[in-house]
């Protein structure tokens, strides 16, 4: 695992040299590269103008930000440059709050913190145990590819993980969801949902994830591959009766029981 951030973790006067790793795997995603028809060419995209229809080379291209509709306020490379950030190699914690108060809207890209070399290695575990007995996650700042993020320090068995957090303003209101109105619950139905809920309750650990589209397109480039000759699969969309709710909600927990009892 190779690192992408050396420095040190620094609440009040005591500071932690560490390592950050991104915890995503990126090497398993698909991706699909756009080609030409006719010779499997790659596509190229040319900057062209939108007012002139001109094609325009790098160095002619500003930066400009749209404070009002297609009129912007412009840019040079210079004016950008006196505000733009340099990593302090420190992740500052300003503060330690519980994390069950973070809401999973927030969290935004995974990273894990290691110690860097073995003489971090006491405070580093002072550090994670402090954080697992206590329950509570550090909130800290820390600057990555020039920008200044907000993240969230975390226990996670023997190491420390780090979530970049989302600005309030980045997350969006749910209260804007249309069409949505208090109604009343018939007591009936609650029981007999919440009956079902609990007999399909299991350990988030047993959750079988499975990436069926990914599989089934790795599945599709092996027949490729090989030579072999493509099948559709005829997948006809399954109709949804109308059912009464009592009655569906009484089925569901019946199939419930038999497959936990299989």
């Amino acid at each position: 695992m190779r690192s992408i951030w050396k420095g040190h973790i620094r609440f009040s006067l005591v500071t932690i040299p560490v390592v950050i790793f991104n915890g995503l795997e990126a090497e398993n995603e698909l991706s699909f590269k756009q080609l030409h028809d006719k010779d499997n060419g790659k596509i190229n995209y040319k900057k062209v103008c939108s007012s002139c229809q001109e094609e325009v080379p790098f160095g002619n291209i500003v930066k400009g930000y749209e404070y009002e509709s297609e009129r912007f306020v412009v840019f040079k490379k210079e004016e950008l440059e006196t505000i733009k950030l340099k990593s302090t190699k420190v992740i500052d914690i300003e503060a330690f709050v519980d994390i069950s108060e973070v809401h999973p809207s927030r969290y935004e890209a995974l990273y894990f913190i290691g110690p860097n070399g073995e003489i971090a290695n006491p405070t580093y575990n002072l550090l994670k145990h402090a954080l697992l007995q206590s329950g509570k996650a550090g909130v800290g700042r820390i600057v990555l590819r020039e920008r200044e993020d907000v993240v969230l320090l975390m226990p996670e068995k023997d190491g420390i993980i780090m979530y970049k957090i989302r600005y309030p303003y980045e997350v969006r209101n749910i209260s804007e969801i249309p069409d949505v109105k208090p109604t009343p619950v018939d007591d009936a139905q609650l029981n007999l949902a919440n009956t079902l809920i609990n007999s399909m309750v299991k350990p988030f650990s047993e959750v079988v994830f499975l990436d069926h589209y990914r599989d089934a397109v790795l599945n599709l480039v092996q027949q490729k591959v090989s030579g072999k000759e493509i099948v559709s699969i005829d997948s006809k969309e399954e109709s949804v009766p109308v059912v009464d709710i009592m009655e569906a909600l009484k089925r569901s927990i019946e199939e419930a029981k038999l497959k936990k009892g299989a």
